[in-house]
């Protein structure tokens, strides 16, 4: 039996691992969530500078997109190690701190990551094993990190 025979054929588990998969991919919307502004901020400076005939500030000169730099504690620089990266569970183990320096880890991580995994469910309850379903998916997936982007920086036209 193929695997597609399979979610298709088992809707409980279609939903289980759809849940999983939509909790991975919170964690990555939450890096979009961090990172995408403060790319365009960037970009909107290096324009700025251009437009004015000045450099770019250096600090803007190093890499800096959705995979570099690597994922680092905002308080002591620690890089986040891939076990320190699990959605929910490292937040629920690590008691919502940084493992190095013990500061406080923002309640918007699990949140966006179970938030994620729940609509993924319900997406995938909903429709069922098929194309609607992901694409469904990405378009949930895409409103929720818009939505978290436009409640933390008002960027989205009302």
């Amino acid at each position: 039996m193929a695997i597609t025979e399979l979610l298709a054929d088992s809707p409980g588990l279609f939903v289980f691992l759809t849940i999983l998969l939509g909790l991975m991919v919170g964690s990555f919307l939450n890096v979009v969530i961090h990172r995408l502004p403060l790319m365009m901020e960037r970009e909107w400076r290096g324009q700025c500078a251009e437009l004015l005939d000045q450099p770019i500030p250096e600090s803007d000169q190093a890499p800096f997109n959705l995979w570099r730099p690597r994922s680092c504690c905002p308080q002591c620089g620690h890089l986040i190690r891939a076990v320190e990266n699990i959605p929910l569970l490292s937040y629920i183990l690590q008691r919502g701190r940084c493992a190095h320096c013990q500061g406080a880890i923002s309640i918007q991580y699990p949140l966006v990551e179970a938030t994620s995994g729940l609509l993924a469910g319900m997406v995938a309850w909903k429709l069922g094993f098929g194309w609607p379903a992901a694409a469904a998916l990405i378009f949930t997936w895409t409103l929720l990190a818009a939505s978290v982007i436009d409640f933390r920086h008002q960027l989205l036209p009302d």
